[in-house]
């Protein structure tokens, strides 16, 4: 294997103290759920900094196909990833595999929720429990178990989980998705501390971002919950894109960690 990588800075970037704007050129990222929302605007920040991106989709193909057409650069390609299927990641590793050889940034974005009051217990089925479990934590980490022999050739590697502060707030769109983002970031925690040093874990932790990801949720509840945070910002998916890049090119030394980027939602 190659001696480990690390991201290359361009020249023309940032002078002083001998810094400058690191790039992705020659590295290959992952980003399940990269067909809408937050993980399109990864995609496209992914690539806009050198990246080769995979963009993976459930059900959105003709999104993805057309995202993939906008990206800057080439070597970029759509498939199709459930990530709640072993056969549909086994077939993910094996198409990476054989067109790229290595995963250097993996970006789980894929999720699901379903609104329901907190207090109804009884309007949150054990079915819905179980899907959005299984979607939010049993998924992306069958994702990194997956790819983790890709991961591994990076030396080098990356894992952003797209989680939100819900995880410890305990308020969300439902009980179920608050325990799955807890959960989430407790492995991005574990997976940190076991797969180290070739391997780093960061979960970027939103509020109410601007998509249409909660059914049910209208952009004016959104923009009022932006509306009572101390920054008063309605989160753009590119503004969570650019944390997910700056925790890839930047945070060297953070792994395990909760990156919050809500505007300061957590404190009201």
């Amino acid at each position: 294997m190659d001696e480990p990588w690390r991201f290359r800075t361009v020249e023309s970037g940032v002078r002083s103290g001998g810094l400058g704007v690191y790039d992705l050129r020659g590295r290959v990222a992952v980003v399940v759920g990269g067909s809408s929302g937050i993980g399109a605007a990864t995609s496209r920040r992914l690539a806009s900094a050198g990246a080769r991106v995979v963009v993976g989709y459930r059900t959105g193909a003709e999104r993805a196909r057309d995202i993939v057409g906008c990206l800057d650069g080439n070597g970029h390609v759509a498939t199709q990833i459930d990530a709640t299927d072993a056969a549909s990641l086994s077939r993910l590793a094996e198409m990476v595999s054989a067109g790229y050889g290595r995963v250097d940034v993996l970006v789980n974005s894929a999720g699901t929720t379903r609104r329901v009051a907190h207090g109804d217990l009884d309007a949150l089925s054990d079915e819905d429990f179980d899907a959005i479990m299984v979607a939010n934590v049993r998924a992306p980490f069958a994702t990194i178990r997956a790819l983790r022999p890709l991961l591994e050739s990076s030396g080098d590697a990356v894992v952003v989980n797209v989680s939100s502060i819900a995880g410890f707030t305990g308020s969300g769109s439902s009980v179920a998705y608050c325990a799955s983002k807890s959960a989430l970031d407790s492995i991005t925690r574990s997976l940190g501390r076991a797969l180290g040093p070739k391997m780093r874990f960061v979960s970027v932790a939103p509020a109410a971002v601007d998509t249409d990801f909660v059914p049910g949720r209208s952009r004016e509840a959104i923009q009022a919950q932006a509306s009572s945070t101390p920054l008063k910002v309605l989160a753009d998916p590119d503004d969570i894109a650019l944390s997910i890049l700056g925790a890839v090119t930047h945070l060297r030394l953070s792994t395990g960690a909760v990156i919050v980027t809500d505007g300061g939602k957590f404190l009201v």
